[in-house]
Order: C-alpha cells, then sequence, then structure tokens
C-alpha cells in the first residue's frame, strides 16, 4: 500500500495480557515488514521509496522541531485549543494483604486449610465471612444481577460527556477523513501485534477522536503521533501488563523518540482534563451479552461490525456509543438468527427498535461495503477461528421492515 499516495488523495471475551518480554520476541520477530510514511514526501522521495507489499505501518524519513511541540500549527498570537473546564479524576483503591507466621505449627495450618476448604466449597455461606479476595471471586452472574442496572445507567449518563464532536475535521484542514481511516486501521494493526484487548482499541479511538475534537490545525505529519499517543494512555488504562514505551517508538519505526511521546502524551492528558474512563461500544455491547446471552458466532459478529465503525467517523459519532451497540447487536442477530433487540434488552436499556433502527441500517451498509474497502485489516482479524470466521459471512441483502 502506498500510504503517501493516500494521504495526498485523501481517500479512504477476555483481554490477553502477555508479559512485555514475550511481547517484545513476538513483535520483533515481525521485524521484518515495512513501514510506510506517515507524513510528507517530496516526487522524489516517493520514487525512490521501495515499499513492501500489504504493509500498513508508517515510517518517517525525516522529523523536524524535534524539541518543541508545535504540532498545532497556528502562530503565536491565535487561540485555536479549546479546552474543556478542567477536573480531577482520582482513582482510590484500598486492600489490606493477610499473610501467615511461616513458622505455624502443622496443627494450626491444617485448621487454615480446612476453614478455607468449606469457605470455596459452601454455596451457603455467610456474605460477612467472605474475604476480599472471595468476594472478587464471586460469579458474575450474581455480580451482573446486583449491579448491571446500576453500571448501564452511570455509562448512559457518562457517555454524554466522552463523545467528540462529529464534525471536528473541519478545523483540520491537513487532515481528511481517508487519513483518520488508514491511522484508525494503522491502530487495529498495532493493538493484534501487541495482543491487547478490544476495549484498548475502542478507548484509544475515543481519544484520538476527543483530542481532535478540542484542537485545530493538526499537521498531518503529527497525526501518527497523536494516535500513538492515544493507544499509549489506553494501554496503560485498560492493560494489566502494557507495553513499555520503547516499543511505542519502534511501531513508528523511530518516527518520535521516548521524549516527544511523553511531551506528546502530557499535552494529550491536559486537553482531555485526563477524563479517560470513557464508556466505548465494546463495553455497552459486552453488558448487552451478559444480560441476554448469544452465541458465539453472534457475539463475534458483534464485535466485529462495532470494530468497523470505528473507521467512519460519518455518520457514527452522530451517535452515541450504547445505540452502536445496539446496532451492532440486533444485525449480527438478525444476519446468524434473523432475530433482533429481544425484550430482555427493550426493558434493561430502555432502546426500542425505531431508535436503534437508523444507526443499524448504516451499519448494515458498512457491513456490505466491508469486503471492498481498501483497508482490511479488521476483516482480516476476524477471518480467524478465534472469531469463528464471521468477516466471511455474507450481509443480510436487505433489513427488516419495522
Amino acid at each position: 500500500m502506498n500510504f503517501s499516495a493516500t494521504l495526498h488523495s485523501g481517500n479512504s471475551t477476555c483481554k490477553e495480557n502477555i508479559p512485555s518480554s514475550a511481547k517484545a520476541d513476538a513483535f520483533q520477530h515481525q521485524r521484518a515488514k515495512e513501514r510506510t510514511v506517515f507524513g510528507v514526501l517530496s516526487e522524489n522521495e516517493q520514487r525512490g521509496q521501495s515499499l513492501s507489499q500489504g504493509s500498513r505501518f508508517f515510517k518517517h524519513s525525516s522529523f523536524s522541531d524535534s524539541s518543541q511541540l508545535n504540532f498545532l500549527g497556528c502562530t503565536s498570537g491565535s487561540s485555536y485549543v479549546y479546552v474543556e473546564e478542567a477536573c480531577e479524576v482520582v482513582l482510590a483503591a484500598s486492600g489490606q494483604e493477610i499473610t501467615s507466621d511461616s513458622a505455624e505449627d502443622g496443627a494450626l495450618q491444617n485448621e487454615h486449610m480446612r476453614i478455607l476448604l468449606e469457605l470455596s466449597s459452601s454455596s451457603c455461606q455467610d456474605a460477612s465471612m467472605l474475604s476480599e479476595a472471595d468476594e472478587f471471586m464471586m460469579t458474575r452472574d450474581v455480580q451482573r444481577l446486583d449491579y448491571a442496572e446500576d453500571i448501564y445507567q452511570n455509562l448512559r449518563k457518562s457517555e454524554v460527556s466522552f463523545r467528540a464532536r462529529p464534525g471536528y475535521l473541519e478545523r483540520h484542514p491537513g487532515i481528511t477523513n481517508g487519513m483518520r481511516v488508514i491511522l484508525v486501521d494503522w491502530l487495529v494493526e498495532v493493538v493484534q501485534e501487541f495482543m491487547l484487548s478490544s476495549e484498548t482499541l475502542h478507548l484509544a479511538v475515543n481519544y484520538l477522536d476527543r483530542f481532535l475534537s478540542c484542537t485545530a490545525y493538526v499537521k498531518r505529519d503529527k497525526l501518527q503521533l497523536v494516535g500513538t499517543a492515544a493507544l499509549l494512555i489506553a494501554v496503560k488504562y485498560e492493560e494489566i501488563s502494557p507495553p513499555e514505551l520503547n516499543e511505542f517508538v519502534y511501531i513508528t519505526d523511530s518516527t518520535y523518540t521516548k521524549k516527544q511521546l511523553v511531551q506528546m502524551e502530557h499535552v494529550f492528558l491536559k486537553l482531555l482534563t485526563f477524563k479517560v474512563a470513557a464508556p466505548t461500544t465494546n463495553g455497552f455491547l459486552r453488558l448487552f451479552m451478559s444480560i441476554h446471552p448469544v452465541s458465539a458466532k453472534v457475539e463475534s459478529l458483534a464485535l466485529y461490525i462495532a470494530e468497523l465503525s470505528l473507521l467512519e467517523i460519518h455518520p457514527f459519532l452522530q451517535y452515541s456509543p450504547s445505540i452502536v451497540a445496539a446496532g451492532a447487536y440486533c444485525l449480527a442477530n438478525y444476519t446468524i438468527n434473523t432475530s433482533l433487540w429481544p425484550h430482555s434488552l427493550i426493558v434493561f436499556t430502555g432502546y426500542s427498535m425505531d431508535k436503534i433502527m437508523p444507526c443499524m441500517t448504516n451499519l448494515h451498509k458498512l457491513f456490505i461495503s466491508a469486503e471492498s474497502r481498501p483497508q482490511q485489516t479488521i476483516r482480516d482479524k476476524y477471518k480467524s477461528s478465534k472469531y469463528c470466521h464471521v468477516s466471511w459471512i455474507t450481509p443480510p441483502a436487505a433489513l427488516p421492515h419495522l
């Protein structure tokens, strides 16, 4: 894929937390892949650069003004950065670690073992006797029954303040929708190579769109830096074993230094006012599937459709993440089972099919066009047996009339 030409044309269930050392070894194994340029090349440079077939990674021939963050491209007298009212997010956690004296006699150890066995095997154990660790190991079904509605209502309230402005690209003359599509496609590939969760990808795209919503005149040769910083923040928030900083330098083929990534991360968090606990389409979708479970094939297809929606600003930024999730659920369920939105989810969400159908219609169009799009990373990802080969499924020719 000739990335430079594309830029100029402007067309466009569980987390897998692997130790950093293992990620690095796996990542280095794929070093042979050529990485295309995410910047501006002269015609001579374009003719002289040989790109290996099928590559989607970005390579930068040079980086000027590396000690500064003049990525907004504004004059000193201009005021193009809009920052929301600052707030502080404080995450607090508490707990106690209970240790036993290694010198205790055998009888006392046996007594402790007996108590632990009783706690783990009794089905009628009094909740007041459970330790913090025991409570954490309670079944997900019990937790859903107790907290699902409260969790959902809280997410619905907060999703409003975590949405990007649908028309934000008008504020960035140097960036096209096609460039953003290529960037998101690249983020999907990086998430795969780092073996990160789908939630990390959705968070990174949310941060990217919100950052570009509250800035203006970001240059095209800084767009990859913005995307990399968004992913850097997402992995720190979401992953148990996030990749190290030097691995993020590597994925850009050393286009940016550690210092530049840290500087951009700092600016990023200030502009987002440290609001990183964003509700995502992925999060809502998994909540819906926990309330009304579906088959593995329907689940994978819904996740695939939801991931496809990340590629396009229009029309999907006009919908809330919960609506996009509902649309993906309905479309996947209809494709596999010719069913739509179950009554249990109508009651749980308050969404009727009349509310979901406009978004579902747009998702259907995107589903149909996926095979012919230039960017195929998401489709290739969901061809695997891990996701039941769902991207090979033929979309329905038409949706039902309500």
